[in-house]
């Protein structure tokens, strides 16, 4: 099998965390005939005039960091970088904690309503772009992801090289993971208790949902602390994955009739709230990760210091306007 052969370092340094986007002209050629027709018409979603105007100021730039001018010839498999312009993001105002670092990873304990890594409206504001900047780590990548609604525990890598095998980690289930939530509490439950289904994640839809077939999800459910109150009281419950499905331990939670406190999918979809309302995070904290190091054989074995409000100071969680 032919090697690919991997593209030219990037000549851009990042900008705020964020690396410099990355164009590879089609090899195949097509009806352009400068660099500009094929980018004009590849980036027409960022508005009429505005590659026009990237141009002029000189901010598409070839691999050896020199700004490329708008009538230079299409070249087929030409590589070219520019840094988008990103809109203002609303900070989320909690605290990133880096609870373990080393040279090879980065383990940070992630607050509720940050991204773990750029995507759609949160890029900047997102753990790997904060760790980047505040720890002067531009090739820190992440090795896997925490939904922005969930916090806890995040193991990033420092070495690009060595990505892959803490991926691998994940992919392979050689990770040891733990959650705690708060939610109902239902005696009726029998708890505790494994749940097996088949979940269904569709692109461009929020919830994921379960459906008939051969289970891709299990997780164990035990209940750890009861408190009581109105209705069912509230329970606190450590989780276990035994698979990574989207919103997995979200879904299975929900179709025990006990839906995590917080939670804007399930049961049902809540309408989306404004940039900058973080009141009444939902009660999901990745609190314990475990794994042998691929790199160094280590054993690590990590704990959130982070608490669910809506167990401490309910009244607090409940009531913030």
């Amino acid at each position: 099998m032919r090697r690919r052969t991997p593209p030219p370092p990037s000549p851009l340094p990042q900008r705020d965390g964020i690396d410099a986007v990355r164009v590879r002209l089609p090899v195949a050629g097509g009806p352009w005939s400068t660099v500009r027709e094929h980018l004009a018409e590849r980036l027409s979603g960022a508005g009429a005039g505005v590659v026009d105007g990237m141009f002029d100021t000189g901010r598409f730039v070839g691999a050896d960091g020199r700004a490329v001018p708008g009538d230079a010839p299409y070249e087929p498999g030409m590589f070219v970088w520019f840094h988008r312009d990103l809109p203002a993001e609303v900070p989320v105002p909690f605290p990133l904690e880096v609870v373990y670092r080393d040279e090879h990873i980065v383990v940070a304990d992630k607050p509720h309503f940050l991204a773990t890594t750029p995507r759609g409206g949160h890029v900047t504001e997102t753990a790997l772009a904060r760790l980047r900047r505040e720890l002067g780590v531009p090739a820190l990548g992440a090795a896997h992801r925490l939904d922005r609604l969930t916090a806890g525990l995040l193991l990033f890598t420092v070495r690009p090289e060595e990505r892959g095998a803490y991926q691998g980690l994940f992919r392979d289930r050689l990770v040891r993971k733990e959650y705690e939530a708060v939610a109902p509490c239902d005696p009726a439950l029998g708890l505790p208790r494994t749940v097996r289904s088949r979940i269904l994640k569709e692109r461009g839809v929020p919830a994921a949902r379960e459906v008939g077939g051969e289970p891709n999800a299990v997780s164990r459910v035990e209940l750890i602390g009861h408190r009581p109150g109105t209705g069912l009281g509230l329970g606190r419950y450590r989780l276990v994955p035994g698979t990574g499905q989207t919103h997995q331990l979200r879904v299975h939670m929900s179709a025990l009739g006990v839906p995590i406190l917080g939670d804007p999918l399930y049961p049902e979809v809540a309408a989306p709230v404004p940039a900058g309302d973080f009141r009444r995070p939902l009660q999901l904290l990745a609190r314990e990760l475990g794994f042998t190091d691929p790199v160094t054989g280590r054993e690590h074995r990590f704990r959130s210091g982070r608490s669910l409000q809506a167990w401490t100071a309910y009244e607090e969680w409940a009531g913030r306007q």
